[in-house]
C-alpha cells in the first residue's frame, strides 16, 4: 500500500474548504456527513454553498488566508479550480501541518477521498490511491448492494448498549452476545422492519445478564475452502472464517483463504505434509471437540467439499459423541473447478448420464479401490488422488475393457496461478504425469461414452 486507509475523527475539529464553485461543494457535500465544523474559504461561493451557510451548516471566511486558518484542522480541501491558486494554497496549508486534499493534483495530496458507501454508524471507503476513482465507484456500487439498508441502525443501537453489556455481561461471553445480536434473531427482526421489537429482546437479554441460548457453546464448522482460488469460497465458508476463534487447516488449504479468517484467530496447522510428520486423524478430532467444549467457535477448513474424500464422518461422529453442535459448509469440488477451467461439461446429455467421483488412495491396509468397476458406457469418471497410482489405474481400467487409446483428461492445481491442464490416452498417461511434472494435487478424468456411439470400449 502506497497509502494507509484510516478513518479520522471530525467531533470538535475543522474541516476548511478553500474553493467556492463545483469543486468545492463536491468536498462539502462530503464533509457534511460527518459533525466537523465546516468553513468555505473563498471571496465567493456558489449557491449551493451559499444555501450550506445560510443553513447554518457551515461558515464563510471570505477575507486573507493565512496559515492560522488550517491550524488544527481535522482536513484541508483546496478545490478553487485554478492551477495556479490550488498550488499556493497548499502551500499555505502545508505551512500549517493540515492534512491536505488537493482535487485532481494527487501529487500534492497528502489523504485522498475514496468512494463511500455510509451506512452512519457502518461506513465502507473504498480507495484506489488515486489511479481508478471510476472502479471505486463500481465497487461502491457492489457492496450497495450487498449492506441492508437498515444496519447502521443496528449498529447505532449496539454502541449505545455496548456500556451496559460491559457492566452485566462477563468479559468471556461479550463476544458470543454481539454475535448473537448481529447474526441471530435480533438482525433478523430488524433487517425486517421490526426494530423496535430487535431492541427490545437485546435489552431483555442485557436486563436478565444472560447470554441468549446457543449465542455462547461451542461449535465445529467443516468448512470447504474449494480448490484454491478464495473467490471460488461460499459467503458462507467466509463467514464461517469471520467467526472463527480457531482454524485448523492443512497443506492443500491456499494461503490467500486464510486471510479472509478474522485477524486474531488462531491458526493451527495440522500437518497432513508429504514426507513430514502429520497429525493422525483421531488426534485432529479431540483437539476440535476439546476447543468447541470451551465455547469456542471452531473451524476445520478443508480443500475443495469436506465430505467428498475430506475425511468429514469421523470428525462430525467425534462431535456428535460429544454432544457439540457440528455442520458441513460445502465447497466447490476440484472435479467441477476443474471442468469450469476447462470450459466442458462434466456430463453430456445422450453421452454421459453417469458421474462417479473416485478416490486413488485410501488409508493404510484398505483394499485398492476399485476402479476398473465404472467402464461402463455413459459414465464420466473423475479420480481423485491418483497420480501415485496412475499405473494401477491404467492396467485396471484396460483389464476391464477400456481402450489403451481412450483419451484422459488431467487437471493440477486447479484455479490457482499454477494451473495446468492437458490431454492424453489411458496408455500414456503414466508418461505423461511424468513429462508434466505433476506429482500432487491433480484429478484424472475418463469418459466412457454410450457405447453405440463411441468405440472406447471393446467387447468385454
Amino acid at each position: 500500500m502506497k497509502s494507509f486507509p484510516m478513518f479520522i475523527r471530525t467531533t470538535g475539529r475543522r474541516i476548511v474548504i478553500a474553493g467556492g464553485g463545483e469543486q468545492a461543494a463536491q468536498k462539502a457535500r462530503l464533509a457534511l456527513k460527518t459533525d466537523a465544523e465546516i468553513i468555505l474559504a473563498a471571496p465567493e461561493l456558489d449557491a449551493e454553498l451559499q444555501g450550506i451557510v445560510a443553513q447554518g451548516r457551515a461558515l464563510h471566511h471570505d477575507d486573507h488566508v493565512g496559515p492560522d486558518l488550517f491550524r488544527d484542522s481535522a482536513l484541508a480541501f483546496i478545490a478553487t479550480g485554478c492551477a495556479g491558486a490550488d498550488a499556493a494554497l497548499h502551500a499555505i496549508a502545508k505551512e500549517s501541518g493540515a492534512v491536505t486534499n488537493v482535487v485532481d493534483r494527487p501529487e500534492l495530496c497528502d489523504a485522498t477521498t475514496p468512494s463511500i458507501v455510509d451506512r452512519d454508524p457502518v461506513v465502507v471507503a473504498i480507495g484506489t490511491e488515486g489511479t481508478a476513482p471510476v472502479l471505486g465507484r463500481t465497487i461502491k456500487t457492489e457492496i450497495e448492494t450487498l449492506l441492508p439498508p437498515r444496519i447502521g441502525g443496528l449498529a447505532a443501537l449496539a454502541g449505545r448498549l455496548r456500556g451496559a453489556v460491559a457492566d452485566r455481561l462477563p468479559q468471556n461471553a461479550r463476544r458470543a452476545f454481539w454475535a448473537w445480536v448481529f447474526n441471530g434473531e435480533p438482525a433478523r427482526l430488524h433487517r425486517s422492519g421490526a426494530e423496535t421489537e430487535a431492541a427490545e429482546r437485546v435489552k431483555s437479554a442485557i436486563a436478565e445478564r444472560r447470554v441468549p441460548e446457543g449465542a455462547g457453546e461451542g461449535h465445529i464448522a467443516l468448512v470447504g475452502a474449494g480448490p484454491g482460488a478464495r473467490d471460488l469460497l461460499t459467503l458462507r465458508a467466509v463467514e464461517r472464517l469471520q467467526e472463527a476463534d480457531v482454524i485448523y487447516y492443512d497443506r492443500l488449504v491456499d494461503p490467500e483463504v486464510l486471510e479472509l479468517a478474522r485477524r486474531d484467530a488462531e491458526r493451527v496447522f495440522v500437518g497432513k505434509e508429504v514426507g513430514a510428520h502429520a497429525w493422525p486423524q483421531d488426534r485432529i478430532c479431540s483437539v476440535i471437540v476439546a476447543e468447541a467444549r470451551k465455547g469456542r467457535r471452531v473451524v476445520r477448513l478443508k480443500s475443495g467439499d469436506p465430505s467428498i474424500f475430506g475425511r468429514a464422518t469421523e470428525e462430525l461422529e467425534a462431535a456428535r459423541a460429544a454432544d457439540v453442535p457440528v455442520e458441513i459448509v460445502p465447497g466447490v469440488t476440484s472435479a467441477t473447478a476443474a471442468a469450469a477451467s476447462m470450459q466442458r461439461s462434466l456430463t453430456e446429455r445422450g453421452e454421459t448420464d453417469t458421474l462417479i467421483f473416485a478416490t486413488g488412495a485410501c488409508r493404510d491396509g484398505d483394499a485398492t479401490p476399485d476402479w476398473a468397476n465404472h467402464v461402463r458406457p455413459g459414465t464420466s469418471l473423475a479420480i481423485y488422488m491418483g497420480v501415485a497410482a496412475a499405473g494401477r489405474i491404467t492396467k485396471e481400467l484396460i483389464a476391464r475393457g477400456a481402450k489403451p487409446s481412450t483419451p484422459v483428461e488431467l487437471a493440477a492445481d486447479v484455479s490457482t496461478p499454477d494451473e495446468t491442464h492437458f490431454e492424453t490416452t489411458l496408455e500414456n498417461l503414466e508418461l505423461a504425469l511424468s513429462q508434466n511434472s505433476i506429482t500432487g494435487k491433480a484429478i484424472i478424468m475418463v469418459r466412457f461414452p454410450k457405447a453405440e456411439k463411441n468405440e472406447a470400449l471393446r467387447a468385454a
